[in-house]
């Protein structure tokens, strides 16, 4: 049994009931960006939720700030908030669990949301790390929409230039954007050469949804020396449930008393094919 791949649809369970609380959510983009999240924070980096001002602790951005809701169940679990609370009070009137990043929260390092600043503002941790001979990591996640933007590739150009071996960018690749698909809303493709020819490193996830074959690329990302690593994992939108999964009409949607109900029913049942593995 994998663990960590049942710990996903755990959390996925997680961020469901957290959007039902809170009156909404941008559901789509939480089901696809959850096992980059658990191999990140259960694997890979340096974070602890005694430690959020640890000079020497990785650094994470979620760029793609509209996946808040699977954030906050990451970091209910790993210790740096607590589920009742945010569950009770998200998206509430005065209440500090909004629907994007807030950095006022143990364990969030940058206000986003405002798609496209999260990469260029990571270029620049990573370089103020290098500069103080620091050993840590510095990871972004983007969405693939979001890489409209044009400051993502200022920050692809400039984390190229600077040599910046420890930065890792992740392009949650679902293919999918709020108004349809990236490829006919503004195309992509072919991504991998594209940022390749900004001399970054580039490992093509075939199932971004797979623990394993993310954290092998995780891994691979921090052998390369002089220059950084960008992950396009390529995910399902809505994944764990047929009633979600590759349907744009979810990047932000509340399930009715029937969806919800027959959600958390695929993602038990997903979760309980993993643990009997």
């Amino acid at each position: 049994m994998n663990t960590l791949a049942v710990k996903a649809y755990e959390l996925r369970e997680h961020t469901v009931d957290i959007i039902m609380a809170g009156g909404g959510g941008h559901i789509g983009g939480d089901m696809s960006v959850m096992e980059v999240l658990v191999s990140l924070y259960y694997k890979q980096m340096n974070v602890a939720p005694d430690r959020t001002d640890d000079p020497d602790r990785d650094l994470f951005i979620m760029s793609k700030g509209h996946s808040m809701e699977a954030y906050y169940a990451v970091l209910c679990d790993k210790g740096f908030l607590d589920y009742e609370d945010v569950k009770s009070r998200f998206s509430k009137f005065g209440s500090p669990y909004i629907g994007h990043p807030n950095n006022k929260l143990p364990g969030i390092e940058m206000n986003s949301g405002s798609l496209g600043h999260g990469l260029p503002v990571a270029v620049g941790m990573a370089l103020a790390c290098k500069r103080d001979g620091k050993q840590n990591r510095v990871y972004v996640v983007t969405g693939d929409g979001e890489l409209a933007e044009g400051s993502n590739w200022e920050g692809f150009m400039s984390g190229a230039m600077f040599g910046l071996d420890n930065l890792c960018c992740v392009i949650d690749r679902n293919r999918l954007q709020i108004s349809g698909s990236t490829e006919e809303v503004m195309a992509l493709e072919d991504l991998k050469n594209k940022v390749a020819s900004f001399n970054w490193n580039v490992i093509s996830v075939e199932d971004g949804n797979d623990i394993d074959q993310l954290n092998a690329a995780f891994e691979e990302a921090k052998t390369v020396k002089g220059r950084p690593t960008c992950v396009i994992a390529n995910t399902v939108k809505g994944k764990g449930s047929p009633v979600m999964e590759n349907k744009a009409s979810w990047h932000h949607h509340l399930p009715n008393e029937e969806e919800y109900k027959e959600i958390m029913k695929d993602l038990e049942d997903r979760k309980e094919a993993l643990e009997n593995e």
